[in-house]
């Protein structure tokens, strides 16, 4: 569904993405982790537009997407959520996930019955003529997934949509993503620190560490990887 080529990214003098490759299958979700300034949030700008590439490609579906502008790529299908929350304050819970749902309804795949089924999964039906700024933290959080969704993605970002939340919601947030991919065929990349939520999750895993990948294929194997233990999970690991 993606692929990742050769992908860079410099600041001036600095590359905080350096020659990244990975590739995520339909309907997979692959772990993206690493410690803090390893590039994680860099690579998912890059790949939904808020960043152009210094260099390398990206493919979605085969088709090659990387000049393509933030809003182009979210029409195609790529969706993504953001580490600090960009909601619309101004708007209710109920048109803050319109807004992304105009941009898709009509299409040949549209499905009405989708976002209705999120709003009762995610526990938004009770909230939606509130403002999002009167939600629970974890609310919103769940409030921002619907609405990436609401844009029927191919691919759905989800850049450490576990911050802040408790146990209880941490454990509801991965029965959602999972029934989010059988009631909708995406691929999902998930960025998050929490490694017992990322193993619990995810199919596959690619492990960045200043700017490049350092392992990347199954749980079991990446986390007994001795860079990734350095790196990610501590010597003492």
């Amino acid at each position: 569904m993606l692929e990742i080529r050769g992908v860079s990214k410099s600041f001036g003098g600095v590359k905080a993405v350096d020659g990244v490759s990975f590739m995520v299958e339909a309907n997979e979700i692959h772990g993206l982790i690493g410690p803090n300034g390893a590039g994680k949030t860099t690579m998912i700008n890059l790949i939904s537009g808020l960043l152009k590439l210094s260099a390398g490609e990206i493919l979605l579906e085969g088709k090659p997407i990387q000049d393509l502008s933030a809003h182009e790529k979210a029409r195609i299908g790529v969706a993504r959520t953001f580490q600090n929350l960009r909601l619309f304050a101004n708007l209710s819970v109920r048109r803050n996930i319109e807004v992304a749902e105009s941009e898709h309804s009509g299409k040949p795949d549209h499905d009405p019955d989708l976002i209705e089924d999120a709003i009762d999964r995610f526990g938004l039906r009770g909230d939606v003529d509130q403002s999002p700024r009167n939600l629970p933290y974890g609310q919103m959080r769940r409030l921002e997934i619907v609405r990436a969704l609401a844009l029927r993605p191919k691919v759905l970002m989800l850049d450490e949509p576990a911050a802040g939340m408790n146990p209880d919601e941490t454990d509801q947030l991965f029965k959602n993503l999972t029934w989010l991919r059988e009631r909708h065929t995406c691929a999902i990349i998930l960025i998050e620190h929490d490694l017992k939520f990322i193993l619990s999750a995810c199919e596959k895993l690619t492990v960045m560490n200043m700017g490049s990948v350092v392992a990347s294929g199954l749980p079991d194997d990446v986390t007994k990887n001795p860079e990734v233990i350095n790196a990610y999970l501590g010597k003492g690991a």
